[in-house]
């Protein structure tokens, strides 16, 4: 549905569970609360029937048109425009003194087209759209700056954009091309990324779908090389059938394109360019503009020897944007001086320099308040702990075999059996102790703990039933009424109630169902595409889903066990809205990504694996450089930090266990 009757239904469902509640304390100014109950119930369905989608659902139901796709791609290239150009802005990247990479076509036999003309990353958009087919493969080593290539023409395709195919930049490690097809897992990830897309009132029915097949969707597709190396020709074959001759952006390390086009040819039609190492006053002038005059000065030694080793190891090493942009960020204070990098014996090639750099950076990043203060963090974290989490996450992360970190797949951190064993038990306890505790105080107490036991089995049924990971599928014909449904349900639920315990308790029983239904049916709408994605949005989400949920329930079901329980006494509508707040609030929670989030974050929080606020924890990772934002996951800065932690993990985790071993125990006591 569209945001504002989204918004009409969500004040509507509030309203009508105040003025239920109200119901309960209006006889006594001699409204007689049959008629009130009746005449709100009426008027409640009257707004349904106002707002019900289901009356347009011939229109809905068909296949996105002309009209309904045209206007996704204008809103998709909105909220993509916000979200990467926070990014860019985020990643220093409008810095008037930022890097200016430049690129040449490579020396390589690894394209079909003419030797593409060199280039400079400050008109990468030019270069791209002066290609005559409009398909570009980015080579380079490991921190040369091929991401922030992709990065800076998807900003600057997306700044002109204005009708046509909307540039979607995504990193091929989450593709398995041995399971997915190509088109498949594009599609899965724009409606991932942007649930708006299974908006059917404003965008028709599989508009995500036809982006994809109607070629309006411009894949920018960064890391070929993080697929593994066995499926990577597979993946090449599948990228050149599945997008024929449209336009294109691939990015790949020089090796592993190089050795990938020697078993299955090169991408047709693309002109592939080359990043090119940095020259060394490139590399001084940067270092010297990101420091102050005394630390400039501390870099002078370093410089010396870069003139008189063009072709060292140190060369070599400070010759990619990455390490240069490490090293500024590890001796940007007093606390270091970067003359060690001049030791050969603590770094004796490239590799050991940038391993440091990698290790220094967290080191520098965390447990500094004048840096966390400077970069805006909210805390200072511990240097050790904050180290501990992170290489917690690389580990996890690259076990899974991919670069993004998103906050509803924590729950794989945690075995499957566990999560829904400990969110099952959790809302089995809410949901039964709240309707134990109504029942303790209602006329029928000594079946208290029985009705509370069954409640609780209940909930925790439901629980372990909605912990199973489900395809998302839109669904058509009556259960996409926004009438019919609660309007059936509500009766349903009120005929019961008011056989039991007279009609006051059906009218109330009645329509808190229908508001609970109509309210998850606006909850899990999504009307927001042009709104930048991010992880707080798209947990605010959830969150407002399950706090808007249990109070609305709590109102309604509330009121009615105030009604059923103990008419006429005060004291009871207290408990009732209590109990109701906890019934409401594992009802709510059931099947949203949110409490199966929060269950794998505590569970790992109590273990010591990551901390309490983790997501607090991961926005400051950000600011201080360490971690960056990819739509609606997170990311580390780059694949190189990411590695290096997860290799610290590794080797603590085999420490520990020498360390635990009875052999090493008794060789200990032996000594």
């Amino acid at each position: 549905m569209s945001k504002f009757r989204q918004q009409a239904l969500l004040a509507g469902c509030v309203l009508t569970a105040l003025l239920t509640a109200a119901g309960l304390f209006v006889t006594d100014h001699g409204i007689n609360p049959h008629v009130w109950l009746i005449v709100l119930a009426l008027a409640f369905l009257g707004l349904l029937a106002v707002l019900d989608p289901w009356v347009k659902r011939r229109h809905n139901a068909e296949l996105s048109s002309d009209e309904h796709l045209d206007a996704a791609c204008r809103a998709l290239a909105v909220g993509l425009q916000a979200q990467w150009n926070e990014e860019v802005r985020s990643r220093g990247l409008t810095d008037p003194d930022v890097l200016d990479l430049h690129w040449t076509a490579p020396e390589l036999d690894v394209s079909d087209e003419p030797d593409a003309p060199p280039g400079r990353s400050d008109a990468v958009v030019g270069a791209f759209t002066r290609q005559i087919n409009r398909r570009m493969v980015v080579l380079g080593e490991a921190g040369t700056g091929k991401t922030t290539v992709a990065m800076l023409l998807t900003c600057g395709l997306l700044d002109r954009y204005d009708g046509g195919m909307v540039p979607v930049l995504l990193p091929l490690s989450t593709w398995n091309p041995a399971v997915e097809d190509i088109r498949t897992w594009l599609t899965r990830r724009l409606y991932e990324d942007h649930p708006a897309l299974r908006n059917t009132e404003l965008y028709g029915s599989y508009a995500g779908d036809l982006l994809v097949e109607q070629h309006l969707v411009l894949p920018v597709l960064d890391g070929l090389d993080d697929i593994p190396g066995h499926q990577r020709a597979d993946a090449l074959t599948r990228i050149t059938k599945a997008f024929g001759n449209r336009p294109l952006v691939l990015t790949c390390r020089t090796a592993e394109y190089e050795q990938t086009v020697h078993l299955v040819g090169p991408l047709p039609g693309a002109d592939v360019v080359e990043l090119a190492p940095l020259d060394l006053d490139e590399v001084a002038g940067y270092l010297r503009a990101s420091a102050d005059s005394v630390g400039a000065a501390r870099w002078e030694p370093v410089f010396i020897h870069l003139r008189e080793e063009p072709d060292g190891r140190l060369a070599d090493a400070l010759s990619t944007p990455l390490t240069m942009w490490l090293a500024s960020m590890v001796y940007a204070d007093n606390e270091a001086e970067p003359t060690e990098l001049l030791d050969r014996g603590r770094f004796p090639d490239a590799r050991a320099i940038s391993d440091h750099l990698c290790d220094e950076l967290v080191s520098r990043a965390f447990g500094n308040r004048a840096f966390a203060h400077h970069a805006g963090a909210t805390q200072v974290w511990p240097r050790d702990r904050a180290r501990r989490f992170l290489e917690f996450l690389a580990h996890e992360m690259r076990d899974r075999g991919i670069r993004e970190l998103a906050w509803w797949e924590l729950r794989r951190s945690v075995g499957s059996t566990w999560l829904a064993l400990l969110g099952a038990l959790v809302l089995g306890a809410i949901g039964g102790f709240g309707v134990g505790w109504l029942m303790a105080y209602s006329i029928t107490p000594s079946l208290a703990p029985i009705t509370g036991l069954v409640a609780g089995i209940a909930v925790g049924a439901a629980a372990l039933t909605a912990s199973q990971e489900r395809k998302i599928k839109p669904r058509l014909g009556i259960w996409r009424s926004l009438l019919l449904v609660p309007g059936v349900l509500g009766l349903a639920a009120g005929l019961v109630f008011g056989a039991l315990y007279g009609l006051s308790a059906g009218l109330v029983v009645g329509l808190g169902c229908a508001v609970a239904v109509a309210l998850r049916f606006a909850l899990s709408s999504s009307a927001e595409l042009q709104q930048a994605s991010s992880p707080q949005w798209t947990m605010a989400r959830d969150r407002i889903a399950v706090w808007t949920g249990s109070l609305v329930l709590a109102v309604v079901f509330g009121s009615a066990a105030a009604l059923v329980f103990g008419p006429g006494q005060t004291g009871m509508v207290g408990l009732g809205l209590a109990s109701g707040l906890m019934l409401g609030f594992a009802l709510a929670v059931l099947h949203l990504r949110w409490w199966w989030f929060t269950v794998a974050r505590i569970w790992l929080a109590l273990r010591g694996k990551l901390p309490w606020e983790l997501m607090v924890f991961l926005e400051d990772a950000r600011k201080l450089g360490v971690l960056c934002r990819a739509g609606a996951c997170y990311q580390f800065r780059h694949g190189l930090v990411q590695d290096r932690l997860a290799e610290h993990e590794v080797t603590t985790r085999s420490a520990g266990q020498v360390l635990r071993s009875p052999f090493s125990a008794k060789a200990t006591s032996e000594q």
